[in-house]
């Protein structure tokens, strides 16, 4: 049995980092996931002949080096491909009502864009003397 997740989107804001009691560091950020709308097996296009997208939002969260990682490197608006594992939650509230929650716990995150700190870096100042030509 496995729990597998393998999410493609752009993040929707700014990563945001918290340090738990036993000094656990733990990373989140909502990632947009689109697919087109269908309608009888058929992509439905608008009155401009644009495909209809639906969003799905996911929360991600990272821990530790890679946690570090993510909130470092990455802000809203980069593409990013998130591999990990569906975690799901319960708990009562204050009113004794049964809420529940899911979450992706990322194991592996990759950037599909430049990192916000490569973004600034011009390309001439980088040495390049060390890379394998194809």
């Amino acid at each position: 049995m496995q729990n597998i997740v393998i999410l493609a989107g752009n993040i929707g804001q700014t990563p945001e980092v918290r340090t738990t009691q036993g000094g656990t560091k733990i990373t989140n950020f909502s990632l947009a996931t689109s697919r087109p709308r269908l309608s009888e097996g058929r992509v439905l296009r608008d009155e401009n002949g644009y495909r209809v997208m639906d969003t799905e939002w996911h929360r991600i969260t990272c821990f530790n080096g890679l946690g570090k990682t993510v909130a470092e490197h990455c802000e809203k608006g980069m593409k990013v491909l998130v591999h990990g594992r569906i975690h799901y939650t319960k708990w009562t509230d204050a009113t004794g009502t049964d809420r529940y929650g899911c979450e992706i716990i990322a194991e592996k995150v990759d950037f599909l864009s430049r990192p916000k700190s490569a973004e600034n870096e011009n390309p001439e100042l980088v040495d390049r003397d060390d890379e394998i030509p194809f």
